[in-house]
Protein backbone atom coordinates (compact mmCIF):
# COMPACT_ATOMS: atom_id res chain seq x y z
CA UNK A 1 0.00 0.00 0.00
CA UNK A 2 1.29 3.49 -0.80
CA UNK A 3 -0.57 6.69 -0.38
CA UNK A 4 -0.62 9.43 -2.65
CA UNK A 5 -2.07 12.61 -0.60
CA UNK A 6 -4.33 15.56 -1.36
CA UNK A 7 -2.29 16.88 1.17
CA UNK A 8 1.06 15.52 2.82
CA UNK A 9 0.85 17.73 5.95
CA UNK A 10 0.64 15.58 8.88
CA UNK A 11 1.98 12.22 6.61
CA UNK A 12 5.14 10.99 7.42
CA UNK A 13 7.24 7.75 7.20
CA UNK A 14 10.33 6.40 9.45
CA UNK A 15 12.57 3.85 8.84
CA UNK A 16 12.65 0.59 11.08
CA UNK A 17 15.93 -0.90 12.98
CA UNK A 18 18.66 -3.31 11.74
CA UNK A 19 16.25 -6.09 13.00
CA UNK A 20 13.39 -5.77 10.72
CA UNK A 21 15.06 -3.44 7.87
CA UNK A 22 14.75 -6.50 5.70
CA UNK A 23 11.28 -6.98 6.25
CA UNK A 24 10.09 -3.72 6.79
CA UNK A 25 9.65 -0.95 4.88
CA UNK A 26 8.69 1.89 7.17
CA UNK A 27 6.57 2.71 9.85
CA UNK A 28 4.22 5.74 9.26
CA UNK A 29 1.72 8.22 10.56
CA UNK A 30 -0.70 11.02 9.75
CA UNK A 31 -1.35 13.29 12.65
CA UNK A 32 -4.88 15.40 13.43
CA UNK A 33 -6.23 17.40 10.79
CA UNK A 34 -8.57 19.97 11.05
CA UNK A 35 -9.99 18.98 7.47
CA UNK A 36 -10.48 15.77 6.35
CA UNK A 37 -8.32 14.25 3.93
CA UNK A 38 -8.33 11.69 0.86
CA UNK A 39 -5.64 9.47 0.15
CA UNK A 40 -5.51 7.29 -3.47
CA UNK A 41 -3.81 4.30 -2.75
CA UNK A 42 -2.01 2.31 -5.57
CA UNK A 43 -0.21 -0.94 -5.78
CA UNK A 44 3.19 -1.51 -4.11
CA UNK A 45 3.11 -5.22 -3.64
CA UNK A 46 3.41 -4.57 0.26
CA UNK A 47 0.54 -5.25 2.94
CA UNK A 48 0.22 -2.87 5.72
CA UNK A 49 -1.02 -2.99 9.31
CA UNK A 50 -3.12 0.19 10.30
CA UNK A 51 -4.17 1.40 13.59
CA UNK A 52 -7.29 3.86 13.83
CA UNK A 53 -9.00 4.40 17.18
CA UNK A 54 -10.74 1.38 18.32
CA UNK A 55 -9.37 -1.10 16.25
CA UNK A 56 -6.95 -2.41 13.86
CA UNK A 57 -6.69 -3.17 10.14
CA UNK A 58 -4.63 -5.44 7.57
CA UNK A 59 -4.72 -4.17 3.91
CA UNK A 60 -3.61 -6.51 1.66
CA UNK A 61 -1.43 -6.68 -1.62
CA UNK A 62 -3.28 -4.42 -4.06
CA UNK A 63 -4.08 -4.74 -8.00
CA UNK A 64 -5.46 -1.39 -8.29
CA UNK A 65 -6.09 2.15 -6.91
CA UNK A 66 -8.26 2.65 -4.20
CA UNK A 67 -9.62 6.42 -2.28
CA UNK A 68 -9.00 5.93 1.62
CA UNK A 69 -10.36 9.00 3.74
CA UNK A 70 -9.03 10.23 7.03
CA UNK A 71 -11.77 11.92 9.04
CA UNK A 72 -11.10 15.35 10.48
CA UNK A 73 -9.33 15.50 13.78
CA UNK A 74 -8.12 11.52 13.62
CA UNK A 75 -4.73 9.71 13.77
CA UNK A 76 -3.76 6.75 12.25
CA UNK A 77 -0.57 4.78 11.95
CA UNK A 78 0.62 1.89 9.93
CA UNK A 79 3.57 -0.72 9.60
CA UNK A 80 4.47 -1.56 5.84
CA UNK A 81 5.82 -5.06 4.77
CA UNK A 82 8.18 -5.08 1.84
CA UNK A 83 7.07 -7.49 -1.27
CA UNK A 84 7.30 -11.45 -0.29
CA UNK A 85 7.23 -10.28 3.31
CA UNK A 86 3.46 -10.25 3.79
CA UNK A 87 3.85 -13.23 6.24
CA UNK A 88 5.26 -11.49 8.87
CA UNK A 89 2.36 -9.26 9.22
CA UNK A 90 -0.26 -11.77 8.43
CA UNK A 91 0.05 -15.34 9.58
CA UNK A 92 -2.08 -16.56 5.88
CA UNK A 93 -0.80 -16.23 2.00
CA UNK A 94 -1.18 -13.12 1.07
CA UNK A 95 -3.38 -14.23 -1.37
CA UNK A 96 -5.77 -14.85 0.66
CA UNK A 97 -6.30 -11.24 1.48
CA UNK A 98 -5.49 -9.92 -1.70
CA UNK A 99 -7.37 -6.55 -2.69
CA UNK A 100 -9.21 -6.71 0.63
CA UNK A 101 -8.98 -4.55 4.06
CA UNK A 102 -9.27 -6.96 6.48
CA UNK A 103 -9.76 -6.62 10.69
CA UNK A 104 -6.96 -8.01 12.23
CA UNK A 105 -8.75 -9.95 14.48
CA UNK A 106 -9.72 -12.24 11.91
CA UNK A 107 -6.33 -12.98 11.55
CA UNK A 108 -4.43 -12.88 15.04
CA UNK A 109 -7.52 -13.21 17.24
CA UNK A 110 -6.88 -11.97 21.39
CA UNK A 111 -3.38 -10.95 19.88
CA UNK A 112 -4.70 -8.29 17.67
CA UNK A 113 -6.59 -6.61 20.66
CA UNK A 114 -4.27 -6.26 22.57
CA UNK A 115 -1.98 -4.44 20.62
CA UNK A 116 -5.47 -2.14 19.62
CA UNK A 117 -6.08 -1.86 23.40
CA UNK A 118 -2.14 -0.88 23.43
CA UNK A 119 -2.16 1.74 21.70
CA UNK A 120 -5.46 3.00 22.35
CA UNK A 121 -3.89 3.78 25.77
CA UNK A 122 -1.17 4.94 24.29
CA UNK A 123 -1.53 6.50 20.63
CA UNK A 124 1.91 8.20 20.85
CA UNK A 125 3.56 4.88 21.14
CA UNK A 126 2.50 3.27 18.22
CA UNK A 127 5.32 3.25 16.19
CA UNK A 128 6.79 1.59 18.60
CA UNK A 129 4.30 -0.51 19.35
CA UNK A 130 3.82 -2.08 15.92
CA UNK A 131 7.66 -2.41 15.34
CA UNK A 132 7.76 -4.58 18.42
CA UNK A 133 5.17 -6.40 16.86
CA UNK A 134 6.55 -6.71 13.88
CA UNK A 135 9.50 -8.49 15.76
CA UNK A 136 7.70 -10.79 17.93
CA UNK A 137 6.39 -12.23 14.39
CA UNK A 138 10.10 -12.33 13.15
CA UNK A 139 10.97 -14.71 15.98
CA UNK A 140 7.89 -16.74 15.09
CA UNK A 141 8.13 -16.76 11.37
CA UNK A 142 10.26 -17.63 8.68
CA UNK A 143 10.58 -16.16 5.30
CA UNK A 144 10.39 -18.44 1.99
CA UNK A 145 14.00 -18.35 0.37
CA UNK A 146 12.51 -19.26 -2.82
CA UNK A 147 10.15 -16.66 -2.82
CA UNK A 148 12.71 -13.92 -1.39
CA UNK A 149 15.09 -14.54 -4.27
CA UNK A 150 12.30 -14.65 -6.47
CA UNK A 151 11.35 -11.72 -5.66
CA UNK A 152 14.42 -9.84 -5.86
CA UNK A 153 15.21 -10.93 -9.44
CA UNK A 154 11.79 -9.73 -10.70
CA UNK A 155 12.24 -6.27 -9.29
CA UNK A 156 15.01 -5.08 -12.55
CA UNK A 157 14.16 -3.34 -15.84
CA UNK A 158 14.89 -7.03 -17.56
CA UNK A 159 13.32 -9.14 -15.40
CA UNK A 160 14.14 -12.74 -16.02
CA UNK A 161 11.57 -15.16 -17.52
CA UNK A 162 9.23 -17.48 -15.38
CA UNK A 163 10.95 -20.62 -16.76
CA UNK A 164 14.40 -19.37 -16.25
CA UNK A 165 13.68 -17.69 -12.91
CA UNK A 166 12.04 -21.22 -12.05
CA UNK A 167 15.44 -22.95 -13.32
CA UNK A 168 17.81 -20.53 -11.37
CA UNK A 169 15.74 -20.99 -7.95
CA UNK A 170 15.59 -24.69 -8.73
CA UNK A 171 11.54 -25.35 -8.52
CA UNK A 172 9.08 -26.05 -10.80
CA UNK A 173 7.17 -23.01 -12.82
CA UNK A 174 4.29 -24.21 -10.90
CA UNK A 175 5.38 -23.89 -7.37
CA UNK A 176 7.59 -20.93 -8.48
CA UNK A 177 4.31 -19.24 -9.26
CA UNK A 178 2.75 -20.51 -5.96
CA UNK A 179 5.31 -19.05 -3.65
CA UNK A 180 5.63 -15.82 -4.99
CA UNK A 181 1.91 -16.64 -4.56
CA UNK A 182 1.44 -16.98 -0.88
CA UNK A 183 4.43 -14.68 -0.29
CA UNK A 184 3.73 -11.76 -2.10
CA UNK A 185 -0.13 -11.33 -3.07
CA UNK A 186 -0.17 -12.42 -7.06
CA UNK A 187 1.85 -14.30 -9.27
CA UNK A 188 5.02 -13.23 -10.39
CA UNK A 189 3.75 -11.23 -13.92
CA UNK A 190 1.60 -9.08 -12.03
CA UNK A 191 4.44 -8.73 -9.42
CA UNK A 192 6.60 -7.64 -12.35
CA UNK A 193 3.93 -4.87 -13.22
CA UNK A 194 3.61 -3.36 -9.83
CA UNK A 195 7.40 -2.99 -8.89
CA UNK A 196 8.12 -1.45 -12.31
CA UNK A 197 5.32 1.20 -12.08
CA UNK A 198 6.84 1.26 -8.07
CA UNK A 199 9.98 2.45 -10.14
CA UNK A 200 8.46 4.43 -12.30
CA UNK A 201 6.75 6.67 -9.59
CA UNK A 202 10.03 7.15 -8.00
CA UNK A 203 11.61 8.29 -10.99
CA UNK A 204 11.41 11.60 -13.18
CA UNK A 205 12.12 13.05 -16.45
CA UNK A 206 10.56 12.77 -19.95
CA UNK A 207 8.29 10.10 -20.22
CA UNK A 208 9.65 8.23 -22.84
CA UNK A 209 13.08 8.14 -21.25
CA UNK A 210 11.66 7.01 -17.79
CA UNK A 211 9.75 4.43 -19.67
CA UNK A 212 13.24 2.64 -21.09
CA UNK A 213 14.85 3.76 -17.42
CA UNK A 214 12.18 1.74 -15.82
CA UNK A 215 11.58 -1.48 -18.18
CA UNK A 216 8.37 -0.79 -20.62
CA UNK A 217 8.51 -1.42 -23.96
CA UNK A 218 7.08 2.57 -24.84
CA UNK A 219 6.15 4.97 -23.18
CA UNK A 220 2.23 3.99 -23.85
CA UNK A 221 3.03 0.98 -22.28
CA UNK A 222 3.79 3.36 -18.86
CA UNK A 223 0.95 5.42 -20.04
CA UNK A 224 -1.41 2.32 -20.00
CA UNK A 225 -0.13 0.59 -16.81
CA UNK A 226 -0.11 3.44 -14.87
CA UNK A 227 -3.95 3.98 -16.17
CA UNK A 228 -4.56 0.26 -15.20
CA UNK A 229 -3.51 0.90 -11.61
CA UNK A 230 -3.55 4.21 -10.97
CA UNK A 231 -6.44 5.12 -12.63
CA UNK A 232 -5.10 8.25 -13.88
CA UNK A 233 -2.59 9.70 -16.61
CA UNK A 234 1.20 9.17 -15.78
CA UNK A 235 1.53 12.82 -16.16
CA UNK A 236 -1.22 14.04 -13.84
CA UNK A 237 0.10 10.94 -11.08
CA UNK A 238 3.71 11.90 -11.04
CA UNK A 239 2.89 15.63 -11.11
CA UNK A 240 0.34 14.88 -8.15
CA UNK A 241 3.26 12.71 -6.44
CA UNK A 242 5.66 15.41 -6.58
Amino acid sequence: MVVTHTSRVGYWESGVDAELRGFVSCVWGHGDEPVGVSQLVVPDGCVDVIWRPGGIEVVGPDTGAWVSGIAAGSSLFGIRARPGMAGLLLGVPASEVRDQRVDAEDLWGARARALAEAIDERPGMAPVLLADFARQRLAEWDPDPIATAAVAALDDPRPPSVAGLADRVGVSERQLRRRIGDAVGYGPRTLVSVLRFQRAARGGGALADLAHRCGYADQAHLTREFRRLTGTTPKRFLGQAS
